[in-house]
């Protein structure tokens, strides 16, 4: 979690999450599977089994997978890419994941009981539970509130709002805290226009050097080169390069002149 301000200068908490690109691996739809959804992949994994490498050929190893329902699979198309351009600020999500597990706890901190007295005759019992049985039944009903494991559950944060969006790194800030733990598995969902692109399309973090020498070509005079990169460069210390060039270049006819002569 970290923190975001507004325009107007509002404090915000929001937490970071990663949000794809993930890829489209499979299209179910009723004449094939029954049903229609939407198989989705994302992360990486180094190795494969055999199952799981031909159900992704073609594509990238995906660590996690998961199916989305969905109302119509035929506008979806296998390969295609999902990524955070589908979000915008000011956007609400319902976010699904696990929640943090905690262990065996009482019924305090698991059922927001809150004990009994310190004192007058209540010894050792400041967190107990209390009576657990009913009297006329002489048995303990189902369902009822008692100590055990508490998180490890599947958990559902609707209405987070999406402070802000970055498309070069595929975060989303999302207001507020989020289910689970650090580097755990989000599934998030929102009302609107999903947006599918060809894996080309999807934005990657380049810096300027490496945008250089992909777009030129290392055949080419070491002079092509120096323009593409006197583009980025400052006009005024642009205009101080090209006038020293000048001198020197002068410098060196002068030279030549004097040889002759002599």
């Amino acid at each position: 979690m970290t923190q975001r301000f507004l325009a107007d200068g509002t404090w915000v908490p929001v937490t970071v999450v990663e949000a794809g690109p993930c890829a489209v691996t499979q299209v179910k739809n009723k004449d094939n599977d029954g049903y229609q959804a939407v198989q989705v992949g994302f992360g990486f994994k180094k190795k494969l089994n055999k199952p799981l490498a031909g159900h992704f050929k073609g594509l990238d190893n995906f660590r996690q997978v998961r199916e989305f329902r969905v109302d119509q699979s035929n506008a979806f198309e296998r390969g295609k890419m999902i990524d955070v351009s589908s979000f915008k600020s000011g956007d609400y999500l319902d976010v699904t994941a696990i929640s943090k597990g905690k262990g065996f706890q009482g019924v305090v901190r698991r059922h927001g009981f809150h004990g009994s007295p310190a004192t007058h005759g209540h010894k050792d019992q400041l967190r107990m539970p209390g009576s657990i049985g009913a009297g006329g039944v002489q048995h303990v009903f189902k369902g009822t509130r008692m100590a055990g494991r508490m998180g490890g559950d599947q958990v559902t944060i609707k209405n987070l709002e999406v402070i802000d969006v970055d498309l070069e790194k595929n975060l989303l800030y999302v207001k507020g805290a989020v289910p689970g733990s650090r580097n755990s598995l989000l599934m998030i969902q929102a009302d609107g226009e999903l947006i599918l692109k060809d894996k080309n399309e999807v934005k990657t973090e380049t810096t300027v050097e490496e945008a250089v020498i992909t777009e030129s070509d290392p055949k080419t005079e070491e002079v092509v080169v120096t323009e593409a990169k006197v583009e980025v460069v400052e006009p005024e210390t642009a205009l101080v390069a090209e006038e020293k060039v000048e001198v020197s270049e002068t410098k060196v006819e002068e030279k030549t002149e004097e040889a002759k002569k002599e």
